[in-house]
């Protein structure tokens, strides 16, 4: 990856934490010309804004933006004499933008009432958010940045390209909707969660149907419904996506201090 445009591409995908320096200001003798731009990860440097010491020390501060978690922008100038080890005798301004990767991906199937609720209670978590509906007009004008809206005419289209390790949630305008989703849903052993709305009658239900289909009692098992936290008992859609919302995030909390045990 030497190529800076390629590397946020690669980067963004495989989920590592990068700072984007861009070079919007240069005044006399620069290495570089303004618009010059180079990616930094704890490890590596794709693109350059010149080398030499400029370079270094900008490395040095994209570094410890990362080690900080900062995720606001930062402006710096700098002259570029002796002092620097550099010989042009000019100046540069450099914008340094931090991108950190989304702490866990959720599917969410269908754009209802406690589906609008959630994304709007969810937003500002560092996160990223499949929509996935089959009616027209149904999402919001104003999508929340973390959010990919996938229209699908058949959601049952959409379950194979739900990524792996993705937590999931069925919250659609059917019943019988909800209970094909699922019942394709479970056959997947590679989601780090699989989530239903709905009351325990409903579930009852939803658990004689997939057994007569065949699907083994872990797996069954293995879905939650209801969901949300136990003993909360407000039924407003704002009420309920805090409820899941609160769910979820102590189960993503829970991942990050297994992976860390499991590092150590």
């Amino acid at each position: 990856m030497s190529d800076w445009l390629q590397s946020l591409t690669e980067l963004e995908a495989a989920g590592i934490a990068h700072v984007l320096v861009t070079q919007v200001e240069a005044l006399g003798s620069t290495p570089r010309e303004m618009g010059a731009k180079m990616v930094v990860t704890a490890d590596n440097l794709f693109g350059s804004i010149g080398g030499g010491s400029l370079e270094f020390q900008a490395a040095a501060v994209a570094r410890g933006m990362l080690t900080e978690g900062r995720r606001q922008p930062k402006l710096e100038k700098s002259l570029l004499g002796p002092d620097m080890g550099q010989c042009c005798g000019g100046a540069v301004t450099l914008v340094f933008e931090p991108f950190h990767p989304a702490a866990f991906t959720l599917a969410l199937f269908g754009a209802g009432h406690v589906a609008q609720a959630l994304v709007h209670v969810l937003d500002g978590v560092p996160m990223r958010l499949l929509w996935i509906d089959e009616r027209d007009g149904i999402f919001p004008a104003d999508m929340p940045p973390f959010v990919r809206a996938i229209p699908a005419a058949d959601p049952l289209t959409a379950v194979a390209a739900v990524p792996a390790g993705t937590h999931v949630l069925v919250m659609t305008h059917s019943h019988e909707r909800d209970f094909q989703l699922i019942r394709a849903l479970i056959r997947r052993d590679d989601l780090a969660s699989l989530g239903l709305i709905g009351s325990e009658t409903k579930w009852a239900r939803f658990r004689r149907r997939l057994a007569d289909d065949g699907i083994a009692a872990e797996r069954i098992a293995s879905v939650r419904c209801p969901i949300g936290l136990p003993g909360l008992k407000g039924k407003r859609p704002t009420e309920i996506a805090i409820g899941v919302a609160a769910q979820l995030l102590l189960d993503t909390g829970e991942e990050k201090d297994v992976r860390k045990d499991a590092v150590r």
